[in-house]
């Protein structure tokens, strides 16, 4: 362990024993920082107050910071201490990480969300799929490789929506990834058994047909083509 790094340690632990009982927020200052900050393009820092405590919520985690200062505090699950800032032009608030090195650089680094912004995922968790995709496709927009859109998780959600025989989740997990992955024949095909285990065959055809577009080669595709397109004819 560094000595910079141990005499962090161990301030911090004289700190929590000495200030944090000590601290008295202002009605304003709960009201200006309390509220979610992204912490990414699909993750929230949720920042509020209970019993005149600074508390967090991140990832599903209630976290009790120790307050150093009554704007500083510092986070053991992240090792980062914090403090809350405006930028000056924009007039955006922040929750800035307090580096290290210098402790007088101001960074923004997680900006606060609007009041009541969802993250695409927690549109996803609602079964609201247009709005999730609104999402996701704006994260894909800037970074058309980010893992919050990959093809093999959303797959995965839609099959274990499956197993559980809930076919209309599946189907709007899978839809929701063939817009965002239209260039891939695995998303149709997926999408295409979901709609036919829900008993809409037309659908499944549609999807299947797709499939072939992409890759000619998938041999279940192609006997479901064959197959309805005789049944079809009768």
């Amino acid at each position: 362990m560094k000595l910079k790094t141990f005499f962090l340690l161990v301030t911090i632990c004289f700190l929590v024993f000495n200030c944090s009982n000590h601290l008295e927020y202002s009605e304003a200052f709960k009201k200006e920082t309390s509220g979610n900050y992204l912490y990414n393009q699909d993750d929230l820092i949720e920042v509020y107050y209970e019993n005149n405590q600074l508390m967090l919520n991140w990832r599903g985690g209630k976290i009790e910071p120790v307050a150093i200062d009554t704007n500083e505090f510092f986070v053991a699950d992240m090792y980062k201490k914090f403090h809350f800032v405006q930028h000056p032009e924009t007039k955006k608030r922040y929750l800035s990480v307090i580096s290290e090195e210098d402790e007088q650089q101001i960074t923004y680094d997680y900006l606060k969300a609007p009041e009541g912004y969802k993250t695409p995922s927690f549109y996803l968790k609602e079964g609201n799929y247009e709005k999730a995709l609104a999402g996701y496709l704006e994260i894909k927009k800037q970074d058309s490789t980010s893992s919050f859109i990959n093809e093999r998780g959303f797959n995965t959600m839609g099959y274990k929506h499956i197993r559980n025989q809930e076919f209309d989740k599946a189907i709007g997990v899978l839809k929701l990834n063939a817009s965002l992955h239209p260039n891939s024949a695995n998303v149709y095909d997926s999408l295409a058994e979901a709609y036919l285990l829900n008993g809409d065959s037309l659908k499944a055809y549609n999807n299947y047909e797709k499939t072939l577009e992409i890759f000619p080669n998938n041999i279940r595709a192609q006997k479901f083509i064959t197959n309805y397109t005789a049944k079809s004819s009768r």
